[in-house]
């Protein structure tokens, strides 16, 4: 399993700006293309990844959407094998809050767009392949924070949208806790 991180900039309600960090989990046994694809596009410079990126879409008690890094309003972005790719494997489902999965416009049209999901949401089981989860309750709290933003419309009640300020691998596998036979835990992961 590997970890990749999005530090996100926004504005909270009747607060100053500030950046918060998700740390994400990739599950790369279950999903490796879905989950290289994430991972490469977290390592990619600005225009050609998600750095600088936005959260376009948020519904609260559902999910925050991003990864359009070629328009930023949900028609765009494109995957490191080309336009789309198709859908790797079901097996993992949407049966907690706070899993990372790609969005797409139906079967095998996933590119660069995910969604965090904020609650349980199971009828997206089949539809959209789940290839990661927020590592730590600190990053769903900032998953929190930005789902307070949204509104039923899935538009952001914001000045600006939340944007991603970075984003990278938080460590290579070749130092990863399960590479030197460390602990993996979440929480103990990225300390190495």
């Amino acid at each position: 399993m590997s970890q990749v991180f999005f530090d996100v900039e926004y504005t909270p309600m009747g607060a100053g700006p500030k950046v918060g960090r998700i740390v994400f989990n990739l599950f790369d046994q279950d999903v490796p293309k879905t989950a290289t694809n994430f991972r490469e596009l977290c390592k990619k410079p600005a225009g050609e990844g998600y750095k600088e990126s936005t959260f376009h879409r948020i519904i609260p008690n559902f999910m925050l959407q991003g990864g359009d890094f070629t328009r930023g309003n949900g028609t765009g972005g494109r995957s490191i094998y080309g336009e789309k790719f198709a859908d790797e494997n079901f097996k993992r489902k949407h049966d907690k809050p706070g899993m990372l999965s790609m969005a797409n416009a139906g079967p095998n049209t996933n590119g660069s767009q995910f969604f965090i999901t904020t609650v349980v949401t199971s009828w997206l089981d089949g539809k959209h392949v789940v290839f990661g989860e927020v590592a730590d309750p600190k990053s769903f709290d900032v998953v929190k924070e930005i789902e307070a933003l949204g509104s039923s419309s899935g538009s952001v009640r914001s000045n600006t949208r939340p944007k991603i300020v970075d984003c990278d691998e938080v460590c290579g596998s070749l130092f990863s806790g399960q590479a030197l036979g460390l602990p993996t835990s979440p929480f103990l992961r990225g300390v190495i």
